[in-house]
């Protein structure tokens, strides 16, 4: 094992190297990727209409193609799972990402070319790989196997020839032969579409193993790990698995589940590592376990534009490009990819945190905030006011959403939260006041709309019972591989139905 591990670090030293030019040349490595977009689109129906030959500058290709949201390349979408070729990128696409991102009945059917499996979807883990080695050059990951906790895929109802299903179950139908010895559980139960049968084969055909690290979403892996010690018995997961050294998360915030990971795995030494990729693209990799930003990944096939959310929304927006961006200030991400997205809206908003390498986080959702009132409440603020009011009440939340409260004769506006709490604070009068005193410092507009409680009241809280958001997910048939739990909404569909749910 010594000699594989000196094997893998030669390998990953040219990739590191690779990762290291991000620093000195990113806007370089950025329009040699938009160049080579067009380049291999130009003869695609896109690339026709809106003449891509000819494009050879960045300012050009933002004059000349829109901005494109699902509904806008829908009917390509329809029109490749048929069976058509040469659309939006050369060649026939065979595998759409079923992506709903919130518990939205729609379904969006992203598509995934060859291109986007083996230069971006496939590519990041490897360079995760290669991170986390380069930062534990002791690690011992490799002496054991990986846990994956992914979705389902299967054969969709517009041809024979093309398949949809969730990302992380794509990957695993095209990941190569050899990662069945160092993954577990093995494809046909990773690709069980019922979750809780799913959760139940992983657990019988992985007690004995020798696990070494976890991947997947956090928020569905806490099921699963709690599941496991009410099957064994045991009080730590480190009795289950006592190599276990690194959890490598995504699709969702970690904050909120930190401090209920701390209590299942009690250890120093283990590590947590975000990722931030999607059934669009992989786009950035936590690369300084002493920071919690993640670092933009430049050479994978994406060109990365940014919309500042000040402005989103409006008929003429600006839109900046890597060098134009601007430390703290909050974007909606525009991509083009080899999947033959054209300056698409993915949906998530973030920030820049740094420039040598290019870091960000994830704040939130383009449509996912609360704005009744004025109040522009973005999931970063919700995320941070709540951890505070935890780490000063030593409550520790499970999940939670909030909304409005709208006003009438007999009620002012307020925010209305449902949070599921794993522990419970002593004073729930207490843990509310640091809430809400703590999203006036965090957002102006909200303290401005508080102020003296003239137009907004302090939160209204509301403590579901333990299991209410899963029973939720599952009604809507929902749980499992790329579902999200919405944090914020404007409006009170969410609420409503969750309160249904408690009252039931």
């Amino acid at each position: 094992m010594p000699l594989l591990n000196s094997v893998i670090k030669w390998i990953n030293f040219k990739r590191n190297y690779q990762i290291q030019l991000y620093k000195e040349h990113p806007v370089d490595i950025q329009m040699e990727v938009l160049l080579n977009l067009l380049r291999k689109a130009k003869s695609t129906s896109w690339g026709e209409k809106y003449r891509y030959q000819d494009i050879t500058s960045i300012k050009t290709y933002q004059e000349r193609v829109p901005l494109q949201t699902y509904d806008d390349i829908r009917p390509y979408v329809d029109r490749l799972r048929e069976g058509e070729k040469n659309l939006l990128w050369p060649g026939e696409v065979k595998w759409f990402a079923r992506s709903s991102g919130t518990t939205s009945d729609k379904s969006k059917f992203i598509p995934v070319t060859r291109e986007a499996l083996e230069e971006c979807h496939l590519r990041g883990p490897k360079d995760v790989f290669a991170i986390y080695i380069n930062n534990y050059p002791e690690t011992r990951m490799l002496w054991g196997k990986s846990l994956i906790l992914g979705g389902s895929h299967r054969i969709n109802n517009f041809s024979n020839n093309s398949y949809y299903g969730d990302l992380s179950a794509i990957l695993i139908e095209n990941v190569p032969f050899w990662t069945d010895l160092i993954r577990i559980p093995p494809a046909e139960i990773a690709l069980l579409e019922e979750f809780e049968e799913k959760i139940e084969q992983i657990i019988k055909t992985s007690l004995d193993q020798n696990v070494t690290s976890l991947a997947g979403v956090p928020s569905w892996y806490l099921v699963l790990l709690k599941r496991v010690l009410e099957k064994t018995g045991k009080n730590s997961i480190l009795d289950v698995w006592p190599n276990l050294e690194v959890f490598i998360h995504g699709g969702v915030n970690f904050d909120p589940y930190r401090e209920t990971y701390k209590k299942l795995i009690p250890s120093h030494q283990m590590h947590y590592m975000e990722t931030y990729n999607a059934s669009e693209g992989f786009f950035a990799i936590q690369d300084d376990p002493e920071r919690n930003d993640m670092m933009l990944m430049l050479d994978y096939g994406i060109f990365y534009e940014f919309i500042p959310m000040k402005e989103f929304g409006n008929d003429n927006p600006t839109i900046l490009t890597l060098q134009e961006v601007e430390l703290g200030e909050n974007y909606a991400l525009v991509i083009s990819t080899n999947a033959g997205l054209w300056r698409y809206i993915i949906g998530d908003t973030i920030k820049i945190t740094c420039k040598n390498p290019y870091r960000l986080k994830i704040t939130g959702r383009t449509k996912h905030f609360i704005n009744a009132f004025g109040e522009e409440v973005i999931i970063d603020n919700a995320e941070r006011a709540l951890q505070t009011a935890c780490s000063q009440t030593g409550a520790i939340v499970s999940e939670f959403t909030a909304g409005p409260v709208f006003m009438n004769d007999n009620q002012k506006g307020a925010h209305q939260w449902i949070i599921e709490f794993e522990k419970k604070p002593s004073d729930f009068e207490q843990f509310t006041t640091i809430l809400d005193d703590s999203l006036k410092e965090l957002n102006s507009d909200y303290e401005a709309k508080r102020h003296k409680d003239i137009t907004l009241e302090k939160i209204h809280l509301t403590v579901a019972p333990k299991g209410t958001f899963y029973n939720w997910m599952k009604a809507k048939g929902k749980i499992g591989g790329q579902n999200k739990i919405p944090r914020l909404s404007n409006n009170r569909k969410y609420l409503d139905e969750l309160l249904k749910q408690i009252q039931q």
